[in-house]
């Protein structure tokens, strides 16, 4: 059985977790496949968006057990190549140019919750929850607790991490870890009708969109209002945006080009 399954809903690529008997963990197969399925989607055209979702019951129970037993027994060097590769992975999701959605089908649990925070948007099963449960285990939710802190604010975040309890649904749209709550039945067709409508846009508008999310926030005032100045300007210079004015006038629906700009690298890259 293949450890990530892959199939295409138009211009959706569906990413599914699929070891349900063991819940769905970041094992360092599914870690690689993950990263590879990334890279393929990123480099076909015809790809808009990504949403990942898991197999079975669970999205993502988070830490392989099997790894986890030994754990403890292995060289730090393992250790920290095993960390590299989550953190990388989670980097690679959360900066990923086209829109990504979390389909959370059932629990997503640690390493699990981690790829729900490092998607664009997140679409939840109503019996679906989510937790950052390592402290109960005596491990520290590090690499998503990067990411915790961009969602949420200070106090929230603290509960959450130091607690490890596991939230409803419910909760976690309160909190803004969710952008819908769905009967089970409903959530894959919500999660592609989401993923269709933030794919809409220009490509260019879209990437560039993304890489302004993730940078501003790290930014001071004046650095973020210059970084966007030059990002509107280069938007000025592609052919989407030519082609998005044309059919505004000519009252048409735009025909983007999948991959278009000015030529080189976006502002700030």
């Amino acid at each position: 059985m293949e450890t990530l399954r892959a199939e295409d809903r138009g211009g959706i690529r569906v990413l599914t977790l699929n070891e349900p008997e063991r819940r769905n963990p970041l094992s360092w197969k599914m870690v690689a496949e993950l990263m590879a399925a990334l890279e393929a989607a990123e480099a076909e055209p015809g790809v808009r968006a990504v949403v990942l979702t898991g197999a079975g019951k669970a999205f993502s129970a988070g830490a392989d057990l099997d790894y986890l037993k030994k754990l403890t027994e292995l060289p730090a060097e393992a250790n920290l190549a095993h960390s590299e590769e989550l953190a990388a992975l989670f980097l690679r999701l959360y900066t990923f140019p086209k829109p990504t959605i979390a389909a959370v089908n059932g629990p997503a649990v640690a390493g699990g919750a981690g790829l729900v925070l490092a998607s664009d948007l997140a679409v939840f099963a109503e019996e679906a929850r989510i937790g950052f449960t390592e402290v109960k285990i005596g491990f520290v939710a590090a690499l998503v607790a990067v990411l915790l802190l961009r969602h949420l604010g200070e106090k929230p975040a603290r509960e959450l991490l130091l607690t490890g309890e596991l939230i409803p649904a419910r909760r976690a749209l309160e909190l803004g870890l969710a952008n819908r709550v769905m009967p089970g039945e409903a959530l894959l067709e919500a999660a592609l009708e989401l993923a269709e409508r933030a794919s809409a846009g220009a490509p260019t508008s879209i990437r560039l969109t993304k890489a302004l999310l993730t940078e501003l926030p790290g930014m001071g005032l004046f650095e973020a209002f210059a970084h966007a100045t030059l990002a509107n300007a280069w938007a000025r210079e592609t052919e989407n945006l030519k082609e998005g004015i044309a059919a505004f006038f000519e009252r048409r629906t735009p025909r983007f080009a999948p991959q278009s700009g000015v030529g080189g690298e976006e502002p700030g890259h």
